[in-house]
């Protein structure tokens, strides 16, 4: 059985899009987003974004599968590598773009394109923080850590550090199980540079450590607005580059994305 596929990746945070009508009769889809993520048997991939018709008046939909099979609501990198595919394959006309996620609509811009590298500024929208979330200090088997507990269209939570000589990786895990998060959540350990910058690493839900995040990046950027660290403009600098995040009303990411493979992968009949 032959499952098309695009590859693209939005800040080194690597995706595979397949469009639905292409995909062979499958019954179970979380197994098959655990077999084409896979690194080393796979195609390899920080999640796998099934693409369908327009609903909602936006351009086209997606659904997202992490590594790890589970369905979740959104990625910011991600959207954007699904809004450089739809334009790429007619599904939608720039500038502007519209992609219904599992956590609503979603609007960007075309700011420019040179053959298959994208850059666009998403609207990430207002981030959701409850009362007593912006200040937390979560047990954990290693000791307390001091956070801020937010949605941005995904769960996030979004650490604070002096810098990144902790084993963040392994308290990333243990954030991510602790039974403060029912959905598990995504994880960020922030380090302040200076009032329009912040150092960010990423442990993310169903996936582990990644070289970007963009819901990652607006959380760890809304959290440290809210605590007064920094002030909008926010540079985000990430181990795959920098992010450039402004909260007018609403959080703008300007992110790239980048088509980068087109193939088929081959899974046995189900």
């Amino acid at each position: 059985m032959k499952i098309p596929f695009t590859k693209a990746h939005g800040a080194k945070n690597d995706f595979l899009l397949t469009w639905k009508a292409d995909l062979p009769p499958i019954e179970n889809l979380n197994q098959l987003a655990i077999e084409i993520c896979h690194r080393n048997t796979g195609v390899g991939a920080d999640g796998w974004l099934l693409v369908s018709e327009a609903e909602q008046g936006c351009d086209i939909r997606i659904r997202l599968f992490n590594p790890d099979g589970g369905e979740v609501e959104m990625s910011g990198n991600g959207t954007r590598c699904a809004a450089a595919w739809a334009i790429e394959n007619g599904r939608a006309n720039a500038p502007e773009v519209k992609i219904l996620t599992g956590a609503g609509p979603k609007s960007m811009r075309l700011i420019e394109q040179h053959g298959e590298k994208f850059m666009f500024l998403m609207d990430m929208g207002e981030p959701k923080v409850n009362d007593g979330d912006l200040y937390t200090r979560l047990a954990l088997i290693s000791g307390e850590v001091d956070c801020a507990i937010l949605d941005v269209g995904n769960p996030q939570c979004a650490v604070f550090v002096k810098n990144f000589d902790l084993d963040w990786v392994q308290i990333g895990a243990e954030i991510e199980h602790h039974p403060c998060f029912p959905r598990r959540t995504n994880v960020s350990f922030v380090k302040v540079v200076d009032e329009n910058t912040i150092d960010v690493r990423f442990f993310e839900r169903g996936v582990g450590v990644t070289n970007s995040s963009g819901t990652g990046s607006t959380g760890a950027m809304a959290a440290s607005v809210l605590r007064g660290f920094v002030k909008s403009p926010v540079s985000v600098r990430t181990p795959a580059g920098d992010l450039n995040l402004s909260w007018e009303n609403t959080i703008y990411l300007l992110g790239p994305a980048e088509i980068t493979v087109r193939g088929e992968f081959l899974v046995e009949e189900q």
